[in-house]
């Protein structure tokens, strides 16, 4: 990817530590490529909590914001000084999902880096109630999680989980490939085993994952069957030292599957490395 096309990133920042730490992690991510990133605010969280204001209070909050923005702006240029790097500042008064839909339509966003935990830091919410609904509603381009506090190493080994029950299409597996190639790292296809042998379709889109990754360093893992998925997935990531965890979100999808666990519904999911979402 060094010296392909200028990428268009999307930061959506809260003004909280966690939002900081995922701006951070892009910055690093992103260090050898030319890059546009768009710093994105939405006030709808401030104006919702009151019952009255007016559009004088409106304007007040949107120019602190700005203001905020701006100063956010500057601290990545000095913490990060470039010149491959590029900066802008958007506001929006929508929900943070539809801003976020609305950026990304707007400036050919290619990619959306945000942080697992909101300024409330609700530990019990998987990724933080915005993270989820975006993960859920926003589908017009991956989105990467960046766990709290999570400090940058380079992902040379990204866990691909699959079930090998779908095909994937050359374009679907794009972003992954994308990530690979910014630090040559080696992708591990994890399949967890819900059955012994697999079966006609299965080995098929085994094949086909195995021919479309024929020129980057791959391999194939088989994990036991746990009780809960996102305890398989956190052990793997452990045990082979894995940087970046990606997956393509579709219908029955392993993210659905997590997201639909009991225990993660009350207690949340926490992932323990950076987590690429690619929408089918």
């Amino acid at each position: 990817m060094k010296g392909s096309i200028r990428k268009n990133i999307l930061l959506p920042t809260d003004f909280s530590d966690n939002a900081w730490n995922a701006i951070v992690y892009a910055l690093k991510l992103y260090e050898e490529e030319a890059c546009t990133f768009y710093l994105l605010h939405s006030t709808l969280m401030k104006f919702s909590t009151m019952s009255n204001f007016s559009n004088k209070l409106m304007g007040t909050i949107e120019d602190n914001a700005n203001e905020e923005l701006q100063e956010l702006k500057d601290q990545m240029m000095f913490s990060n000084d470039n010149t491959k790097h590029h900066y802008k500042t958007l506001i929006s008064s929508e929900d943070i999902t539809d801003a976020i839909k609305w950026a990304v339509k707007t400036y050919g966003i290619d990619l959306v880096i945000m942080g697992t935990k909101g300024a409330t830091g609700a530990k019990e919410i998987f990724f933080g109630s915005n993270t989820t609904k975006v993960i859920q509603k926003m589908r017009l381009c991956p989105i990467l999680a960046v766990p709290n506090e999570h400090d940058f190493t380079v992902p040379n080994q990204i866990a691909f989980p699959t079930d090998f029950n779908r095909f994937y299409s050359s374009k679907e597996l794009t972003p992954l490939k994308e990530f690979a190639k910014l630090y040559n790292a080696t992708i591990l296809i994890v399949h967890i085993n819900e059955e012994e042998v697999l079966d006609g379709i299965q080995k098929y889109n085994m094949t086909n994952l195995d021919e479309c990754l024929e020129n980057f360093n791959h391999s194939f893992h088989w994990m036991p069957k746990y009780t809960k998925k996102a305890d398989e997935i956190n052990v793997f990531i452990e045990d082979l030292e894995i940087e970046l965890l990606a997956m393509i979100n579709y219908k029955h999808s392993i993210i659905e599957h997590i997201l639909n666990e009991p225990i993660i519904k009350k207690i949340g999911y926490h992932p323990i490395v950076p987590f690429l979402i690619i929408p089918e």
